[in-house]
Parts: structure tokens; sequence; C-alpha cells
């Protein structure tokens, strides 16, 4: 890798070199435009050994610029790659077949526009972004109708084909659910999907995955493990679990905050929100937002503790108040038990007194059993 980054260094010198040699010309007209006349006055020999030494200039100018530039097309490169690899794979075919499609009528076009002086070029530039965009663009739209035109079949016996697409599409639409970083990040979800109780696609927003992409280059060891346990997390729901995962571009301009934009975006989808945020857990309640917590069905499929029930326990650590000790059950549960705060590492019997249940989680408190 050393060894190509060199080699890539040294063909930018070289592209620097032949921009310097092209620009030669320019620069004496310049240099004339100001009065300065006396390079092209000099003799033969002399004019190329400027030439040569204006050559080796921007050379070296481009090979010191080489790793800034090849260090900025290195990041781009892996975050477009990031993005592909989110993509299902249809997206990506029916998305490449809009986007060429575009640029073919741009460039049919633009024929008729590159014999102008000065500005056909840039025409012909421009009908290719323009056109290459609103394919790629239309082609995502129309990826339903797409893909029945291809798969269509001719099935008397049954309701009519168009009836029966639309039918299962909006069913499929509004089973959706709509994943924040959160969630993703948690890796439960993952879990959730190999299960079969989950109903619907996965619907990622792209400004989530910009997110995870932020966290994914922080400078914070921690942050950065955790954006990229994010797409690690999406990478297995699509390729090991197969579960579907849609990446959406609806975006909300005039909204900063990523919470602000799901709660929009769910109330005009009408996507259910799996989040593991309090703070977006609450404002979605307050906006009328129907909101699923992981946590919530943690809590309800743990198995219940009632009040006086005898467990066994093994007291790991000292607790906040004075007097208590703190021990787990196998789910993680934890246990405040009064007055052991000096039985730390000891195995005994506790009597369950009373448990709190929040979606934070569950947290059981009990007295030493006599």
């Amino acid at each position: 890798m050393k060894g190509l980054k060199i080699i890539f260094r040294f063909l930018i010198a070289l592209a620097g070199a032949y921009l310097g040699f092209q620009s030669l010309p320019h620069l004496q007209q310049l240099l004339s435009s100001f009065g300065f006349d006396a390079w092209i006055n000099l003799e033969a020999w002399r004019i190329l050994a400027v030439d040569t030494v204006v050559i080796i200039i921007f050379g070296l100018v481009a090979f010191m610029l080489a790793p800034l530039l090849i260090k900025a097309v290195e990041k781009l490169i892996q975050f477009v790659f990031q993005l592909l690899k989110m993509l299902p794979a249809e997206d990506l075919i029916i998305g490449s077949i809009g986007l060429i499609t575009g640029l073919l009528l741009a460039n049919l076009m633009g024929f008729a526009f590159r014999g102008l002086p000065y500005i056909g070029v840039s025409i012909t530039i421009s009908l290719n972004v323009i056109l290459g965009f609103v394919g790629l663009r239309l082609a995502l739209a129309s990826k339903n109708e797409i893909q029945s035109f291809f798969s269509r079949k001719d099935r008397s016996e049954e309701a009519p084909q168009p009836l029966t697409r639309e039918v299962r599409d909006n069913k499929q639409e509004a089973k959706g659910k709509l994943l924040d970083t959160s969630v993703i990040i948690d890796g439960r979800i993952a879990d959730l999907c190999a299960t079969g109780f989950l109903e619907g696609p996965l619907i990622v927003p792209l400004f989530v995955l910009s997110e995870l992409q932020l966290l994914s280059d922080s400078a914070d060891p921690i942050k950065r493990a955790r954006g990229r346990r994010g797409f690690d997390i999406l990478n297995r729901i699509q390729k090991e679990i197969n579960y579907p995962v849609i990446i959406t571009e609806k975006d909300y301009e005039n909204e900063t905050a990523v919470d602000a934009k799901l709660v929009k975006l769910s109330q005009e989808t009408g996507y259910k929100l799996l989040t593991l945020d309090y703070n977006l857990n609450k404002m979605s309640v307050l906006r009328q937002v129907q909101v699923l917590n992981i946590n919530d069905l943690a809590n309800a499929l743990r198995t219940i503790v009632l009040p006086g029930e005898v467990l066994n326990v093994t007291i790991i650590k000292v607790g906040r108040e004075a007097g208590q000790g703190i021990a787990y059950l196998d789910d993680g549960t934890m246990i405040v038990v009064e007055g052991a705060n000096r039985l730390v590492g000891k195995n005994l019997d506790v009597e369950v007194t009373t448990s709190l249940q929040t979606s934070a989680g569950r947290m059981i408190f009990a007295k030493i059993l006599e």
C-alpha cells in the first residue's frame, strides 16, 4: 500500500509538471500584459532554462500537495464505499441503470452544443450532471414499478395484479420500522430480526448513516468503535440474517437535530420508531409518534420476581447508599440488598421486598434472609 501511494505521488507530480508545461504560453502572455517582455527577448537556451524551472516548480508543488490529495480521495472513497455497502443490491442496480440512461441522453443532447464557442463544453458538462442526477433519482423513485415490470406474470386465477401489488406495498410500508443511531449501535435489533418476531423492513435514513460515519471518523476511540459497530450490525442484518433494510434519502434541511428529523419522518410516513434514546422516546410520545423501545420488550420478557420470593445471589460490590450491597441476576437485573455492604464476595439467600421496572431497566430491592 505504501509503495502504491509513492507511485501515485509521482504520477501527481508528473501531472503538475505537465500542467506547468501547458501554462507556459499563458504565463508569457500574462507577463507581457504587465510589461515584462524580458522573458520573450531572451536567447533560446535561456528561455528553455526558464521554462524548465517553471515546469520543475509546478511538479514540486504537486509532489508536496500529493499526500493531502491522496488522503482526501481515500476518505471520499471510504465514505462512498460504506454508503454503497448499506444499499440493497436492487437499489444499486436500478440506480445504476437510471444514471447510465441519464448520461446517455445528456451526451446525445450535448452533440448539438459542442460546436458552440466558449459555452459548448460547459453546456455538455451541465447536461451530464443534471440528467445523470435526474435519471438516478427517477429510477430509485420508480423502483417498485420497474421491479414489477420485469417480474410480471399472467395469473388469471388470482385477483388483478396491480391491485394485489398495491395492497402488498401498502402493508409493507405500514409495517416499516424506523431506526435511530442508538438502537443500531446497541446491536440487539439484529438478534430480534433473527427471531422472526419483527415485521416489515427496517428503514434507515441517510442522515442516521451520516451520524454513524461521523462517529466512525471520530478521534475518540470509544466513539469510533461505536460508529463502526453500528455499520457492522447493519451489515450483519443485511448479509447474515438476510433481513430487508431500506436506506431512505428523505431529509429535512430546516431541521438540524437528527432526533427532530426522525420524529418528522415518522409522522409523515407512519413508520414506527425504534429507539433506546430516553429523550427521543419522550419527545416522540409528546408528538404522538408510536415508539418501540427494546428495553421495554426485554423487561417484559424477563422472569417476574415477586415480593417475598427467595433468591440466592452473590454480593458484587457496595451500593451507593449506606449499608447497601449490589448483586445481579443472570439476565443482568440489579439487586440492591440492604445490610450487605460488608458481605462483598459472599453468597447468600435474600428475600425480595420490592421490584421497580422502567424503560431504562429493572431494579429489585431485597433484604438478607434471616
